[in-house]
């Protein structure tokens, strides 16, 4: 079942299409789509960046449990303990284990919250590559006079779309990258109906 959000976008993704074939004609504009997930997974300077990246984020995660991990030990030697310890012993083991999950907390913060490590990592490792991908894509919409580019990966639903007007080959190709992978045969290639002649909903 669709949720808002996407019935959504789907709505805004068909009127703007409407919007330009509209227009078109009397600002001889067009329009296409590219698929940036297939772009991207042909491009090695990519793969290499996302291999990273998981590097990272599996390290940082060890790092994270090992901490906890800690904490819980400390915190079970406390409980079988605690009977023997005096009340400034057990104020002073509780402060431990309370700044150490602190700690733990702050490090999770620091890794992998809002502007956190991870996220200053893939702006240094993937931006640049994703930001010369749609430097190419303004440059095919500038000379090919294309009104609007769509994405073909993004969240809008795209319905049918008809592979002539596919630009991603053209900007792996100005990118200087050949196509390791094809495009996965997607019901998005072309139009199927239900047995009630009623268009299917494609998952992405």
């Amino acid at each position: 079942m669709k949720t808002k959000a996407q019935i959504f976008r789907a709505v805004a993704l068909i009127s703007l299409i409407s919007f330009c074939l509209l227009t078109g004609s009397s600002n001889a504009q067009k329009f296409a789509y590219v698929d940036t997930k297939y772009i991207l997974d042909n491009i090695s300077a990519y793969k290499s960046a996302q291999e990273q990246l998981d590097k990272l984020s599996v390290e940082w995660q060890k790092e994270i449990e090992a901490k906890y991990a800690q904490i819980d030990k400390l915190y079970k030697a406390f409980q079988a303990e605690q009977i023997l310890l005096t009340e400034e012993m057990k104020r002073k083991r509780q402060e431990e284990i309370v700044r150490k999950e602190r700690d733990a907390k702050d490090l999770q913060k620091k890794r992998f919250g809002v502007g956190g490590d991870i996220h200053k990592k893939r702006q240094e490792l993937i931006k640049p590559i994703q930001d010369k991908v749609y430097e190419v894509i303004k440059e095919i919409a500038t000379n090919g006079n294309y009104g609007v580019i769509f994405d073909k990966a993004g969240t809008a639903t795209m319905l049918y779309t008809d592979p002539k007007y596919d630009k991603s080959e053209m900007v792996l190709n100005k990118l200087g990258y050949k196509a390791r992978t094809k495009p996965k045969s997607s019901e998005t290639d072309k139009p199927k109906t239900s047995e009630t002649d009623q268009p299917k909903t494609i998952e992405k």
